[in-house]
Formats: structure tokens, sequence, C-alpha cells
């Protein structure tokens, strides 16, 4: 009698095997659920309008020509994302870490970036109108002379995770 129990046991250990081995070599590798939440989100050329990625963790996200319009990333942790040629009208990108992230391209038009770290950023050709970028930090940051003439006219304060005064950051005079 006793010799079958084991029997038992031993064929449900090797029915159970794989998946052991399997979630073992998963955690090995540093696959396991704790990072598949890292794991870089990419909705390009999506229509995403009034999305809430507001306070996530998306670094290295690609938003590449998606309509963001009305969408938050409020909070949000975009460092090193690209949002080339994003549509971001009216979006809330404020206190948002956009450090060394793509910008180029894009449009932010009425768009909240109050208190964003913008800081290496790529924004060359990116359009800037009727924003609010009080305490934004654009240290860094390579930017057209128009649409530099058009944020200077807009800032004011400074940064507080940086310390940075936003005006000194743009470089205006």
């Amino acid at each position: 009698m006793g010799f079958r129990l084991i029997a038992k046991a031993a064929a449900a250990i090797r029915a159970q095997l794989p998946i052991w081995l399997a979630a073992a070599l998963l955690l090995v590798l540093g696959l396991g659920p704790a990072q598949t939440a890292l794991a870089a989100v990419d909705v390009a050329k999506q229509v995403l309008i009034g999305a809430d990625y507001s306070h996530q963790d998306l670094r290295g996200a690609t938003f590449n020509l998606a309509n963001l319009r009305d969408a938050s990333f409020a909070g949000s942790d975009l460092q090193g994302a690209s949002l080339f040629g994003a549509k971001l009208q009216d979006a809330d990108l404020s206190d948002t870490n956009l450090r060394e992230a793509t910008l180029d391209s894009a449009v932010f038009d009425g768009t909240d970036l109050s208190n964003a770290v913008l800081e290496d950023a790529f924004a060359f050709n990116t359009k800037f109108t009727n924003v609010t970028i009080t305490g934004a930090d654009f240290s860094n940051v390579p930017l057209r002379p128009d649409a530099l003439k058009t944020l200077c006219a807009a800032a004011s304060g400074s940064n507080p995770v940086t310390g940075r005064d936003t005006r000194s950051t743009l470089g205006c005079s």
C-alpha cells in the first residue's frame, strides 16, 4: 500500500515538474511577473484621445504619430520615451519626467507641461502653441528660434525636482 502512495506522489511531481522548471527559469532570467510590468508600451499610430496614462512607469514607451488629444500623463515617468509626431493637443503632461524623450515633430497645443522635466529631450521641430510651462525644466533641449520665442513668452517659475528656473533653462533673455 505504501509503495502505491509513493508511486502516485512521484507521478504527480513528474506531471508538475515542467511547470516548476519553467517558473524557476523565468525567475532566474528575471522574466517573472515583476518584470512584465516594466515592458515598454508601444502604441504608435494609435488614436488615444482622452487616454489616461497618469502616474505610470512609461520609460522607453513609443507613442510615435499617436493622437493623444486630451490624454493625461500627469505624474508619469516618460524618460527615454518617443513621442515623435504625436498630437498632444490639450494633453496633461504636468509633473512628468520627459528626460531624454524624443518629442521631435510633436504638436503641443494647449498642453500642460507644468513642472515637467524635459532635460536632454530632443524637440527641435516640435510645435508649441498656448502651452503652460510654469516650472518646466528645458535644460539641454534643442529648440528652433520660433519655438524658443513662444516658450520664453510663457516661461515662469522653477522646477520642484531640479530647482532650475524655467526661463534660465530656456536661455531666455
